[in-house]
């Protein structure tokens, strides 16, 4: 989104003092304060996340993911891309009509982390920037999928036409260390780096498709700010592939706060533009604008087929988590023909995937 400029300390101070929305800063560390390393990052999430979790997810683990497992999951009608060996004959000559088996995925898979660490990833209007809640939510989701035995695996994009780090899938406590490791001198790096950095997600997509061989849970980690094109690699992708985009999210993206006149730059097109916080026309075509881009973008995840986790920088990650895990359990009780239970004041499943 944008970077502001010109905003003095003092400024911002004042408008704390009078309960005033503070001009967002890039929410990494400063100059001065050095990242955490990986370990002390990892122990930080285990405590204030991890720990949360584990008091939720207890019970018998198993996999949300539809494969080539032995546990029938499903019956459906048959389509142009499927595998005629999964045709049940039977059900086929009762119905008159192709019918192929879903199973259960097995509970050993491997998960690749497709992140998008570009400039635009940088903004934030807190203290937590998009940038740091990417690499929070994907070690979390590696630390829970690893302790299983799950392989994991990353691909990492700031920017450049092809991806800044590839770490195979692989497990193990010193292998999730690496990815962490890997992540943070990449977030590090890219914050002194004064060359523009633009998303992409269209050719990186592709780029990941040609890395993985065999079928995998991706999740796709981005703001999902890119130039158009990119729909139709991640449906590709999600034909062959468990896709899961996990977008990130800030308040101030949806709403222009009054903040009258402000110098402001795009992060990844490096163009300025002088805008007034306090014209209310302004605000409510930025709000229009704001909600016409959210519609197009989950109508383009709905028809990919991919179910999307929102996280919101604003928000504590384990919430959004575990809706997104309730919302996954229900869809696929209702996909078996199953009875869910109801799930508290959560958004419904919608067709084509599950929003959270």
């Amino acid at each position: 989104m944008f970077s502001w400029l010109r905003k003095k300390r003092t400024e911002a101070s004042v408008a704390t003092d009078r309960g005033q929305p503070q001009a967002p800063s890039s929410g990494a560390p400063g100059a001065d304060t050095p990242w955490p390393n990986a370990a002390q990052w990892l122990q930080r999430l285990e405590w204030t996340v991890l720990k949360r979790l584990d008091g939720q997810l207890q019970g018998d683990y198993r996999s949300l993911f539809r494969g080539s497992g032995l546990v029938l999951a499903d019956l459906r009608e048959y389509q142009a891309h499927d595998d005629v060996r999964h045709i049940d004959w039977n059900v086929t000559a009762r119905m008159l009509t192709p019918y192929v088996r879903e199973h259960q995925e097995d509970r050993e898979i491997a998960a690749w982390f497709v992140v998008d660490l570009s400039a635009s990833v940088a903004f934030g209007s807190g203290h937590t920037s998009k940038r740091q809640l990417a690499c929070s939510v994907v070690t979390v989701l590696s630390k829970l999928l690893s302790q299983h035995g799950n392989r994991v695996g990353l691909m990492l994009f700031t920017g450049q036409d092809r991806a800044h780090s590839v770490v195979p899938a692989r497990s193990g406590r010193r292998h999730l260390l690496h990815i962490v490791h890997q992540m943070l001198q990449a977030g590090q790096t890219s914050i002194h780096d004064k060359n523009v950095q633009t998303s992409a997600l269209g050719p990186w997509l592709a780029q990941a498709q040609s890395v993985l061989k065999r079928r995998s849970a991706v999740f796709v980690v981005s703001d999902f700010i890119s130039p158009p094109g990119w729909e139709k690699p991640l449906a590709q992708m999600a034909r062959r592939h468990e896709v899961v985009a996990v977008r990130l999210r800030d308040p101030l993206e949806m709403a222009w706060p009054d903040t009258g006149m402000l110098l402001v730059q795009d992060a990844e097109s490096g163009e300025q533009l002088l805008v007034d916080g306090n014209d209310a026309a302004f605000r409510a075509r930025f709000a229009q604008k704001a909600q016409d881009r959210e519609a197009d973008l989950l109508s383009s995840l709905s028809q990919a087929g991919v179910d999307c986790l929102e996280l919101n920088t604003d928000e504590a990650m384990d919430q959004a988590l575990l809706r997104f895990a309730q919302l996954r359990k229900r869809a696929s009780q209702l996909s078996t023909g199953g009875r869910a239970a109801p799930v508290g004041s959560q958004r419904p499943v919608q067709a084509g995937g599950v929003h959270a």
